[in-house]
């Protein structure tokens, strides 16, 4: 078995050198849970979403899954969503995809992957609503065209359900972004927004 030790090592020197830069960082941080934004991203270890938004720990509220899926039965991600609009009082839901997902890439396949493919059933649909998009196209840019068309389904999705449509039509504060995130340069693209106004 390997012993980790390494990885409880690095984190000691990462805490002992933001003390050192800040001594009341971890205090304020205790004291901090009011971030503005929930981040639904994909669960790629590339994709970092305080790194990527440059915020501090405690600014932003993440749930991650394969491919950033909003799916209505998944109690995990609603429960996220309620907690982020109902407790946290968020003024913005950003749903953040990227390019070069594997879950995306598994979904455009035609193999067998276990288990997951209950899951990229839900992506395949969004293939199969926009099948006229995707002829022509090289396998490269179906995946890219994928990416980004999963992000505004996925944003639909957000903007669909109980809690998003209850909190604009109790007048909250709330807008529902789509980004999408490139990892071989690190830039962000505004795909999509939603608020209240939409529904």
């Amino acid at each position: 078995m390997e012993n980790l030790q390494y990885l409880l090592d690095g984190n000691l020197a990462w805490a002992t050198e933001i003390k050192e830069k800040d001594p009341d960082f971890f205090t304020r941080l205790s004291q901090q849970k009011a971030p503005k934004y929930l981040w639904i991203g994909c669960s790629d270890s590339r994709v970092a979403a305080n790194q990527i938004i440059d915020l501090e720990p405690g600014e932003v509220f993440v749930h991650r899954n394969i491919a950033n899926v909003v799916v209505h039965t998944d109690l995990n991600c609603l429960s996220v969503i309620q907690y982020a609009v109902e407790v946290l009082k968020v003024k913005h839901v950003i749903l953040c995809g990227h390019y070069d997902c594997g879950g995306i890439k598994a979904a455009l396949e035609n193999n067998e992957h276990g288990i997951i493919d209950n899951w990229l059933g839900h992506i395949k649909d969004v293939v199969r609503f926009n099948t006229e998009k995707f002829k022509g196209l090289s396998h490269e840019k179906q995946i890219d065209l994928l990416c980004e068309l999963n992000v505004k389904e996925q944003v639909t999705n957000v903007c669909n359900t109980t809690i998003v449509r209850k909190a604009w039509k109790e007048e909250k504060e709330l807008t529902v972004h789509g980004w999408i995130y490139s990892i071989k340069n690190g830039v962000l693209k505004h795909l999509v927004t939603c608020d209240s106004a939409e529904i």
